[in-house]
C-alpha cells in the first residue's frame, strides 16, 4: 500500500517554527509597508472585534489592537507555535488596551461562533494555501464575520490584464513550483478569490515588493 503523503500543515508548521525568531529580519522588513497599507485600507474602528489569520510575529496584532482600543478585541490564529511564542512576547512587552487572544489554529478549521467579528485581516498568508483550500478558508471567514463585516487581504498577486509578468515574478513562480518548502507561496488573483467567496469588493490598492505585484483587497460580507 502506498503511504499517504505528509500533511502540508505539518511541514508548514515545522518550517515557520524554525524561522520564527528570525522572521522579522528575513521577511517582515520587506513586507511591513504592504501589511500596514492593508490594515489602513481595512480601517478597523474603535470598539470592533477583529480576527487576524496568520498573525506571524504579531506586528499587525499590536497595530490592530491599537486601532480598536479598550472597547475592542483582537483574536489571532497561526499554524506555528513558534510564531505564537514570538507574538505573545511582543504583546506582553507592549500590552495594548484592547483584549488580545492568540492561538494555534488551522485557518481551514475556524472554531469561532458565527458572526463573531466585525472585520478580518490576513497578509501574505492566503497564497500559502493550495488553490482548493482558499475557498474553504474564505468560507470560514464569512461564517465568523457579521453581516456587513469586512475582510482585508494582502497577498502576492497575479498581474492585472495586459500587465506582463516580471522576470523576478517568473523566477519566483518557478522556484515555488520546484522548491515549495523554500519558496512557499505564489501569486494569486486576490480580487478574484475574494469575489468568488461571496464578498463585495469595496477597495483595492496596488503595490510592489521587489517589482513583484502585491495587492490589498477589502471585501464586504453581504450575509
Amino acid at each position: 500500500m502506498t503511504p499517504a503523503p505528509p500533511d502540508r500543515r505539518d511541514s508548514d508548521r515545522t518550517f515557520y517554527d524554525r524561522i520564527a525568531d528570525a522572521y522579522d529580519w528575513l521577511a517582515d522588513a520587506n513586507e511591513r509597508p504592504a501589511r500596514r497599507a492593508g490594515v489602513k485600507l481595512l480601517g478597523p474602528k474603535s470598539g470592533e472585534a477583529v480576527l487576524e489569520l496568520g498573525f506571524g510575529t504579531g506586528n499587525e496584532v499590536l497595530e490592530l489592537a491599537g486601532l480598536v482600543g479598550a472597547g475592542g478585541r483582537v483574536a489571532g490564529i497561526d499554524v506555528s507555535p513558534g510564531m505564537l511564542a514570538v507574538a505573545q512576547r511582543k504583546v506582553a512587552a507592549n500590552p495594548p488596551a484592547a483584549k488580545v487572544d492568540l492561538s494555534v489554529c488551522d485557518a481551514r478549521e475556524l472554531a469561532f461562533p458565527p458572526a463573531s467579528f466585525d472585520a478580518a485581516y490576513t497578509s501574505f498568508t492566503l497564497e500559502l494555501f493550495a488553490a482548493a483550500d482558499i475557498p474553504v478558508v474564505l468560507a470560514g471567514v464569512r461564517r465568523v464575520l457579521k453581516p456587513g463585516g469586512r475582510l482585508g487581504v494582502v497577498s502576492m498577486a497575479t498581474p492585472n490584464p495586459g500587465q506582463p509578468d516580471t522576470f523576478l515574478e517568473k523566477t519566483y513562480v518557478w522556484m515555488h513550483r520546484h522548491f515549495p518548502h523554500i519558496v512557499d507561496c505564489r501569486p494569486i488573483d486576490v480580487r478574484g478569490v475574494v469575489e468568488a467567496a461571496g464578498f463585495a469588493v469595496s477597495a483595492v490598492e496596488e503595490m510592489t515588493i521587489w517589482t513583484m505585484p502585491v495587492r490589498a483587497v477589502v471585501g464586504v460580507n453581504l450575509g
